[in-house]
């Protein structure tokens, strides 16, 4: 390979461990926001579990990432190029930064596939993109997953609450369902890192197949999957707190045995769309599911203003993905001096997002954890509830 040549696949993979940086911080709020909320784990402790689970989870299968590699794109990758998934992913993080500045908690997955799409069709025209694929693996798994998880969380907060209902002076038990959310949130981030860190390695592997290192049947490279493992673990470290505050504060009323259903509904979800090999949307899986708790809970109040913000991101997702993807490569088409002009506009644009950032700064030490201090004591019993209510009327 070209010294040229490998230095623009070096970019290439580099950006896309970035995505995968930026995919952690951005979709930590998929496991961890329902256990945060509820107080069953504190800030700290639930990105770090997350993290940990995510990087365990990327080793599971490559199901997805051969979905990516593999079946979404046609043509000859070979004389596209590395460039062309360079501008790709360009757009995927612009929107995935933008999404995560207004804490909307939108597709990361949608995102990527997004800014390929568009790529792809500067380079090849619309038959360079595998159309019934997109649709088999992406589409149809967007319209029912969160549908079919929001129904699973419902029946199970319903079922949660009929089998703890209250009896009069005896404690129903539901403040148990928070030791329970730190197992059932574990396995969303473990089931996030078998769906969301696979679609780096097909990216990496595209790169890697477009370089003419690969060829398009090859599996996923060792290197590449502890790579893409250890990016979105450590993004999901960092913690993503503006997503985390809308999904734990801003979709429903969340409780203890809520969290313990949502969990449970968006794992299996996830886990079994990964061994499927579909590209699903870990975030329109988890807030489908919250919906679906907080309807489950009598008296609970679901936002259905923010809801319809979420949903209306859903859709926006994939096209303004596509059409920073279709700028960018129009730039990287033209060459190197196009490559180097799409990397600066991006790394500005990049710079502005984390800059207007830090004029409102939401970390784990903002989030309202006031607001669910007294929920474990509000579930154990009535005489709790009159402690707390006079313990707070002498402060």
């Amino acid at each position: 390979m070209e010294q040229t040549a490998f230095l623009v696949v070096v970019l290439v993979v580099a950006l896309a461990l970035f995505f995968d940086f930026t995919n952690g911080f951005h979709d930590t709020a998929n496991a961890m926001a329902t256990p945060i909320a509820t107080g069953a784990l504190k800030p700290r402790t639930a990105v770090i579990i997350a993290a940990v689970m995510n990087l365990a989870g990327a080793f599971i299968s490559t199901q997805v990432a051969k979905t990516i590699s593999v079946d979404t794109i046609n043509g000859d990758l070979t004389s596209w190029g590395p460039s062309m998934i360079f501008a790709g992913l360009t757009g995927a993080i612009l929107w995935n930064l933008t999404t995560w500045f207004f804490g909307l908690p939108s597709s990361s997955s949608h995102a990527l596939f997004g800014g390929l799409i568009g790529a792809a069709i500067v380079y090849g025209g619309f038959d360079a993109v595998n159309i019934s694929k997109i649709i088999e693996k992406v589409l149809i798994p967007a319209l029912f997953a969160p549908f079919i998880a929001g129904v699973a969380a419902w029946l199970a907060t319903s079922l949660a609450y009929i089998i703890t209902g209250r009896q009069a002076g005896k404690a129903t038990g539901r403040g148990k369902f928070k030791v329970a959310q730190i197992f059932s949130s574990s396995m969303v981030a473990l089931s996030h890192g078998t769906n969301d860190a696979q679609k780096t390695m097909g990216v990496i592997t595209l790169v890697l197949i477009s370089a003419g290192q690969l060829s398009k049947d090859a599996s996923v490279p060792l290197w590449v999957i502890i790579s893409a493992a250890i990016a979105i673990a450590f993004g999901t470290f960092s913690g993503g707190w503006r997503i985390i505050k809308t999904m734990g504060h801003g979709l429903a009323e969340i409780r203890p045995a809520q969290g313990f259903a949502a969990e449970v509904s968006t794992g299996a979800t996830i886990l079994a769309s990964s061994y499927l090999g579909f590209a699903l949307s870990t975030t329109q899986v988890a807030s489908g599911s919250v919906i679906g708790s907080g309807l489950g809970r009598v008296g609970a109040q679901v936002r259905w203003s923010k809801a319809g913000q979420i949903v209306l991101g859903w859709f926006l997702t994939l096209p303004a993905a596509a059409l920073v993807g279709v700028l960018s490569a129009s730039l990287t088409k033209l060459g190197t001096a196009g490559l180097i002009l799409d990397a600066i506009l991006a790394l500005v644009l990049i710079v502005m997002i984390f800059q207007l950032s830090r004029k409102n700064v939401i970390s784990h030490r903002s989030l309202a954890q006031s607001d669910v201090e007294g929920v474990g004591e509000a579930l154990v019993s009535p005489k709790q509830v009159k402690r707390t209510i006079a313990r707070k009327a002498k402060k």
